[in-house]
Parts: structure tokens; sequence; C-alpha cells
């Protein structure tokens, strides 16, 4: 089928660098073989600054032991044990800064732990699934002896998980070492057993293919290097060579980290869920923005100057268009350059700052109306006192440290006049501001408990908000009624990763609760305590 000829977009190319990138190498090897020892060993190379040991599983329990290995110098990242703790864990130690300029070392012992705990997750899943069927199939329920079946999706969501952590692990600028077992299985020639074994990596079949070299140890000195990618070895593809007198430290050399680039150059893939490519052969036409630097100013100032309700109208603005629309949007106002989205948080500034004045003065004109002594009956409220011993303060005079609302049409900021603010901004109104008021802080607090939802969601997905509302962001405006339906797609795969990782509770808990659920930040406060502070 013919396709689209025109490019759609201004490219550049350049030329390649030949800088390798920081090596990513795999250290593998049977029980016993000296893996986490010539990985403490060669975190004291001087070709790095500092090096980090994240230990995943408790089977060996080595890194503090290592310590007492000749020349390691390491430092151990804790965590939890957790899947998400695990995660955060790496993506601290990419944020930690060099060492007289020098890239930091990452070890993570070992890879084989951490898959086996992705597949122990997914088959609890499964036999929670199963039992959940029956449950409501009420058939026999399947004991702990009753093979269960890991369907396909359990397993792709495994590999998911696996490969978020392989992306972290690329996000490192530096050297990385992965630490995993091989086992001795039985050789297959066209799917049949042989008399023949083989060595297999213990860890997600895919790993080999992602590490820039695999050094498979039989003990601690017989290394054999099964696998590389590097031009400054001289070495045949598929070639399985010793390395004699084999160290870490060594092996970085011999791979180039002496002139490696700063950080790994990839191009990272960024699937697609909508299928969105255009079907005809001629381009889309390039949409114009929806929102204006002038028209955002101008809206804003008709909403402070509305004869009502200046503060529902801005709201309601920023709920029409989204803050992330007004955030893209610059204003040029008496207040200076920002965005319209800032632009309206400052003007509902404003508003509160002026309407606290007006209770301050009010409050000071009662205080001198209560303590007036002298005068006659008929004095009217609101005339000066002739009595000079009188004790009436003065009046306080008008605070000119307030700016004034933005003007689009005014180049040079200046104060406003007097006589040309509306009544909406004058003391006396504000009374009748809350009967709407009061509306348009229910629609507030609505979409204050969607974007505390759509923050769980993202932390559960182990990305950010941003990331989780960008399908949102790409096709318009962020209104409530988008952002509900958005949160509710996603509730069944979030709870499944609560189900996942234990919180049963919480999982079940959320399936069944409203859209939008008010007390969101109540029902995840034992996981987001931090949320449920500030609902």
């Amino acid at each position: 089928m013919a396709g689209i000829t025109t490019p759609q977009r201004t490219r550049r190319s350049r030329r390649p660098t030949g800088m390798p990138n920081p090596p990513l190498v795999l250290l593998t090897g049977l029980e016993k073989t000296g893996k986490s020892f010539e990985a403490a060993r060669g975190t004291g190379s001087d070709l790095v600054g500092r090096s980090f040991w994240i230990e995943i599983g408790g089977t060996e329990g080595t890194a503090d032991y290592y310590g007492r290995v000749p020349g390691a110098e390491y430092e151990i990242v804790e965590h939890d044990g957790s899947y998400q703790d695990i995660l955060d864990a790496i993506r601290w130690v990419n944020h930690q800064p060099r060492t007289d300029g020098k890239p930091n070392l990452l070890v993570i012992d070992t890879m084989t732990a951490l898959w086996d705990m992705l597949s122990d997750e997914v088959a609890r899943y499964a036999r929670n699934r199963a039992i959940r069927k029956a449950e409501r199939n009420r058939s026999r329920i399947p004991t702990l002896d009753d093979p269960v079946v890991i369907d396909s999706d359990l397993w792709n969501r495994a590999k998911d998980r696996w490969g978020e952590v392989l992306w972290q692990i690329r996000r490192h600028q530096g050297p990385c070492l992965l630490l995993a077992r091989t086992e001795i299985v039985t050789a297959f020639e066209n799917d049949k057993p042989t008399r023949n074994t083989t060595r297999k990596i213990k860890a997600e079949r895919n790993l080999p293919a992602a590490v820039d070299a695999i050094v498979d140890l039989h003990a601690i000195g017989d290394a054999w290097l099964t696998g590389v990618r590097s031009l400054h070895m001289d070495i045949r593809p598929g070639e399985t060579r010793r390395f004699p007198d084999f160290t870490v430290d060594a092996l970085l050399r011999r791979l180039g980290l002496l002139d490696a680039a700063d950080s790994r150059s990839v191009s990272e893939l960024r699937p697609d869920a909508t299928l969105g490519e255009p079907l005809s052969g001629s381009p889309a036409p390039q949409q114009a923005p929806t929102l204006t630097s002038a028209q955002a100013a101008e809206m804003i100032r008709r909403a402070l100057v509305h004869p009502d309700n200046p503060e529902a109208e801005l709201r309601a603005l920023r709920e029409q268009h989204g803050r992330l629309t007004l955030g893209a949007v610059a204003t040029q106002t008496a207040w200076g350059t920002m965005s319209a989205d800032d632009l309206i948080d400052r003007s509902l500034e404003h508003l509160k700052t002026k309407a606290q004045q007006a209770q301050g003065e009010a409050g000071q004109k009662a205080t001198g109306a209560t303590s007036e002594t002298g005068g006659t009956e008929q004095q009217t409220r609101g005339e000066p006192e002739q009595d000079s011993t009188s004790t009436t303060p003065d009046e306080p005079e008008p605070d000119d440290s307030v700016p004034p609302p933005p003007d689009p049409q005014q180049p040079e900021p200046g104060p406003e006049p007097v006589d040309e603010v509306s009544e909406a901004e004058e003391p006396q109104d504000l009374p009748h501001r809350v009967p709407r008021l009061a509306q348009t802080s229910k629609v507030d607090h609505v979409m204050t408990v969607l974007l505390t939802e759509a923050e769980i969601q993202a932390r559960t997905l182990g990305i950010t908000r941003e990331d989780h509302l960008a399908s949102l962001t790409t096709e318009g405006t962020v209104t409530m009624t988008r952002l509900r339906n958005h949160v509710a797609r996603h509730r069944r795969q979030v709870a499944d990763l609560l189900e996942t990782d234990g919180h049963h509770d919480i999982a079940d808990a959320y399936r069944r609760a409203g859209t939008p659920e008010l007390k969101i930040a109540q029902l995840f406060e034992s996981l987001h305590a931090d949320l449920a502070a500030t609902d």
C-alpha cells in the first residue's frame, strides 16, 4: 500500500563519534566460582570513582563480608527487597555525581535472583487469579498441590518489569557489572534432547544480547570471554577465548573505558499503543496552536473584571483549558513574563490579598465604632468624630504594593486607576461570591482527587505522573471528564500490579472504589503517606 514519501519534520545528520559506550558487563558462572569475589575486587579499580553494590536476594548475603576482599572499595545501596524499591535504588545510583571526573561503577548481585522474584510474582498472581475465577464460577478452589497455568499476559508483564530495570541500568553513566548464575542443562538438537550438556544463564533469555561483554567464570582466575561487542579487542564474532589473569580492571581497560563516552548513546524505542499512523498518502495537516499568548492574557483579564465572581471565572478558565495547556503558553503582563497557568495563580493570589485587606479594613472600622463613647445620638455611622478626645483610629491607607491585574493591551506595566477597578474586586462584593465559590471549590476538589489517583497510578506503574498523562496532553485539553476516563481505564492494570506486589486488601478495595473516589488518599495511606497528609 502506498505511504507517505515527504519527510514529516526537519532532521539533521551527524558523524559518528567513534567513542565506545561505558561497558555493560555480565559475569556468569556456576555457584561458588568467584563471581562476587571478582566484582568486589574490581570495585577498587582506579578507572572508577565510587562503586555502588546492590544485592538482590538473600541466598548469598556476601555484600558486607566481601568488603574484606583485598582492593575492594564499594558502598552498599540498601532496599526493602520489593521490585519498586530495587528500581528506585538504581535510580538513586544514576543520580550520584562523578568523583574527580571518573565514572561510578554499578554492581548488581544477582540478576538471577531478580528474575526469580519476577517469576514468583506472576506465579502467585496466576494462582490468585485461578482462585478468584473459581469463586465466581462456584467451582472447586485449586489447592497448593494443583498445578496452575501462568498465562502469556503474565509473562509479558514480568518481561516489562524486567525491561524497566534494564532501561534504568542503561541510564547509568558509567560501567556496570551484572552477576548471574549459570546451570548445566541438557542440550537440545531439533527440539529433541541429546546426551550432551551445555551452560545456560539463569535469567531472562534476552539478557546476553543487552550487554557488551559476557565473561564466564569456571573458577577464580579461570575466565572465558564468551561474547564481546568491542573494537578495542582483537576477537572475532562468536569466538570464545580464555582470559588469562582475569580481573575486572583489566577487562574494563581492554573494553576501552578510558576512551568511553560520558553516557550510553542509545535510541530507546517508544511503542505507540494507539497505532495512530495516518492511513492516507497525504501528510496530516499541521494543527495551529489552540491558545495564543494574547488570547490567554485577554481571557484572564476578562475573568479578573467579571462583575459577579472573578475567582470562579479564573478557576473555570483553568478547568476548560487544563494546566498543561496553560503552562505551555507564555504571557507578557504587568507582573512580567510568565506562563498562563502561573498568571492564573498570581491573579488568584491578587484576589485573595484584596479580600484580606477588605476584611482588615472592616474589622478596624468595627473596632473604631465600638470604642466611640462621645458624640450625640443623632450622629450617623461613617461620619468623622468631631470630639477631639475620640480614640477612633485613622482609616488605613490603601496598599499600593499589590500589583494590578494583567492587561495584554498595555505594553508598559503600571498601577491601575482606582476608578477603573470593577465592582467585583471591591471588598463589599465579597459576600456575594460565597454560593458560586462553593460550587467551584467542589469541582476543584474532584480534580484534585483525580490528579491524586493519577499520581498513585503512576507510582505503581513506575513512571512519573507527567508520563502517565502524556496521552491526554497530546490529544488536547485535559478536562475533568477525560481525566476521569483515563484513570478508570488504568484501574484494572494498577489493581493487578498491587495484587502482584502482595497488597491484596488495597487491590480489592481499589477495584470496588467509585469514580472518582473522594477518599483515594486514605485508601492508599499505607503505601503513600505523603499523599494522605496533603489531601
